[in-house]
């Protein structure tokens, strides 16, 4: 029999329940229960030891490790987690009230616990994505109160606080050195109680969980980077949950065993605008003439994909309708042109394995470049292998695979991160005034309906720059045995396994 998910997340809209106030009620249901172990297949290796300022957050969140004060729900809308209410006391603040949960370690969560956890993510090395456009002024009001300030207004500040990066650890989880780990720290219903490396992870229930009891007592990690190896492993009994299955691979799956999620994922070919080649304009216009997402959606992506309108596919469900005609464009440069600016220079143009798509998909774009006039060179590697070289700008372009409201589930969040002047995540290097006017108006507008056009003003103004060229939405596909039931498939891709999750 076909396993039936608890829930299919839903397609996504901004949440209207951005101010006010939100409360819940105080006890969970008690899952119970005593099932087996699960065993899950995860693509991307730790970059840093799972800390929650690094890309492994999502794992946090994927595996139920952490929570924030916040959550998010199927349709995106900011709920309770370790907050039970909250509500907004003027433009800047907020006021949140705590549940009783503890940590993993047994030490309570308290007002002063919230407080370190955002204090140490705000002053963190390399600052969490999600805290790119804001910085928050946090203060424990009681032991159970805490309020939380910005210097401007942050109509989205619950959407915010749900992000995986700003999980919520015990106190001995941030070390001296500015390193922080979740290895028992957390207040999820499974503690990681030990971590090999880039290899893999144990997880046992955590049955203090303020939640209830998990029915599955414990996951066993295993990363696998490639993924064919990851569908053999789940062909094989090897694991019962395999994630981010490769559409080559996908069609060889029983179909029981293969389920299709509507993503948030844009993958794009980012230009460096910051050094290199790309500085010129033209030649960005021109590798944006050259290239064609629409030549990978059934080559590459074997029809789980569709070819890109812009930086928010149809899994934004409120974005086709608020597109805004890109406009004020430079001139490409011609074929001869650009032999003649690139002469003796070669594009360095990189991917990453993690996804096995992109690396043929690099491929195919070699060859549209080429034709454009362009000398390409890639180079393929491990994502963790080439991350800070990416925010280094030590490559010219970049196929890049984005779940575009993953840190908040506002697509303001990634706007800033990615493409504004001092965005954290700026890849593309990119500095231009008008793409950062239109992003902070974005960023203080209240109104849902209308922060949504603002966002897609912003889209404009960024595809104007070329500094990105959006290439196709895809479509996940998750590896599911069929005696497991209650998996998330989440267009977000922030959860995967939670309290329901087990063996049947």
């Amino acid at each position: 029999m076909r396993p039936t998910p608890r829930r299919l997340f839903a397609v996504l809209a901004l949440a209207p329940l951005l101010a006010g106030c939100f409360v819940s009620g105080e006890d969970g249901s008690d899952a119970g229960g005593s099932g087996a172990r699960l065993k899950v297949a995860l693509a991307v290796p730790p970059v840093q030891a799972l800390s929650p300022y690094s890309n492994d957050a999502t794992v946090l969140s994927k595996l139920s490790v952490a929570e924030g004060l916040t959550a998010l729900d199927e349709d995106g809308v900011a709920v309770p987690a370790l907050a039970r209410s909250w509500k907004q006391k003027n433009a800047t603040t907020w006021v949140f009230e705590l549940r009783q949960a503890t940590f993993q370690d047994g030490t309570e969560v308290t007002a002063e616990s919230v407080v370190n956890a955002l204090d140490h993510a705000g002053e963190a090395e390399t600052k969490p994505r999600v805290l790119s456009d804001v910085t928050l002024t946090v203060k424990a009001e009681d032991a159970d109160t805490v309020t939380i300030s910005t210097k401007n207004a942050d109509p989205v500040l619950p959407l915010r606080l749900a992000s995986p990066a700003l999980g919520i650890l015990a106190a001995k989880a941030y070390a001296k050195d500015g390193s922080v780990s979740p290895v028992g720290t957390g207040t999820g219903p499974f503690e990681i109680t030990g971590l090999t490396g880039k290899t893999k992870a144990a997880l046992d229930r955590y049955d203090g969980y303020w939640g209830g009891k998990a029915k599955a007592s414990g996951i066993d990690v295993t990363w696998i980077a490639d993924g064919t190896a990851r569908a053999n492993a789940l062909r094989g009994g090897d694991v019962d949950i395999a994630e981010w299955i490769p559409t080559a691979q996908a069609k060889l799956l029983d179909e029981d065993t293969r389920h299709e999620v509507p993503s948030v994922r844009t993958d794009s070919l980012i230009l460096n605008t910051g050094s290199g080649m790309f500085t010129d304009a033209s030649l960005r216009a021109a590798a944006r003439a050259a290239v064609d997402g629409s030549a990978l959606v059934d080559s590459v992506f074997g029809g789980y994909a569709d070819p890109a309108q812009g930086l928010f596919g149809p899994a934004v469900s409120w974005a086709a309708d608020k597109r805004v005609e890109v406009s004020g464009r430079v001139d490409a440069a011609t074929v001869a042109q650009v032999e003649g600016e690139a002469v003796g220079r070669t594009l360095r143009l990189a991917t990453y394995t993690n996804r096995s798509e992109l690396p043929e998909a690099a491929s195919v774009l070699q060859q549209q470049l080429e034709k454009a006039g362009f000398t390409v060179k890639q180079d393929v590697r491990e994502y963790t292998q080439m991350e800070a070289d990416l925010l280094a700008g030590k490559y010219d372009a970049l196929v890049f695979s984005r779940v575009t409201l993953l840190d908040t589930g506002d697509a303001v969040a990634y706007l800033s991160s990615d493409f504004t002047s001092d965005g954290v995540y700026n890849i593309a290097g990119l500095k231009d005034t008008k793409v950062d006017q239109a992003i902070k108006a974005a960023a203080v507008e209240g109104d849902a309906a209308a922060r949504q056009q603002k966002v897609m003003r912003a889209e404009a103004e960024i595809l104007r720059t070329d500094a990105v060229v959006p290439l196709v939405h895809e479509q996940a596909v998750q590896g599911i045995a069929t005696d497991v039931e209650g998996v998330l498939l989440d267009p977000r891709e922030r959860s995967l396994v939670d309290l329901d999750t087990r063996l049947k």
